[in-house]
């Protein structure tokens, strides 16, 4: 049986649900539940919810009022699985807040409010355009992209993959020289369109043994 180590919010665990049960050997250990052993997941998912809380950014933001509902139980747990997937090279997979959580936990920092990324269209439908660097293999033309904070200093670890069309907003990311790393700020657990990055996440999950 292969784990995934993550955190669903109860609201998101039918949508994941879709992707995985297509996939019985794989188990979703999900830390909302109950404690997760992260030594023995043969990889991370870190998923969306609300802005991570004050204490957790490596450098505190100016306008730090601008935060909402965050939660810090699961933001202490989501650092320790990003910098713990990341120390032994386990495959991570990181959507919406999670790409947040992957760039500061790396020693990025992010915008805490930006216009036009957080209407009711964007939630479900595929309305965001989007441009691609050169290469990159998961490309989607557009996307449902629904947050209102951002990318702002990029952390060192990671490269950019694809951006907003109309304002340069980062919304694909990767780790480079890492065996596999993603992060997005769309929401692929709500639409069947994306199942081609699931598939890949979950494919890699069988050639990385816990340890690294």
């Amino acid at each position: 049986m292969r784990e995934v180590a993550t955190w669903i919010r109860q609201s998101d665990e039918a949508l994941f649900a879709q992707f995985y049960g297509r996939h019985p050997d794989i188990r979703v250990s999900n830390a909302l539940r109950g404690p997760v052993d992260l030594a023995a997941a043969r990889g991370v998912m870190i998923t969306g919810g609300p802005d991570i809380a004050l204490q957790f950014h490596t450098e505190p933001p100016r306008d730090h009022w601008l935060i909402r509902d965050p939660e810090p139980v699961r933001d202490a747990w989501e650092f320790a699985a990003v910098r713990f997937a990341y120390e032994h090279r386990l495959p991570l997979l990181c959507i919406c807040k999670g790409v947040q959580v992957l760039n500061v936990a790396l020693g990025g920092t992010l915008l805490m409010d930006i216009p036009g990324h957080n209407l009711p269209e964007m939630k479900d439908a595929n309305v965001q355009p989007l441009r691609h660097a050169a290469g990159v293999r998961h490309r989607f033309e557009k996307v449902n992209s629904s947050h209102h904070q951002a990318f702002d200093r990029v952390a060192g670890a990671l490269e950019i993959e694809a951006w907003h069309a109309g304002d340069g907003i980062i919304e694909q990311v990767r780790i480079h020289d890492y065996p596999w790393g993603i992060g997005v700020q769309y929401h692929p657990e709500r639409d069947a369109a994306y199942t081609s990055l699931f598939d890949d996440f979950v494919s890699q999950l069988a050639h990385r043994p816990p340890d690294g």
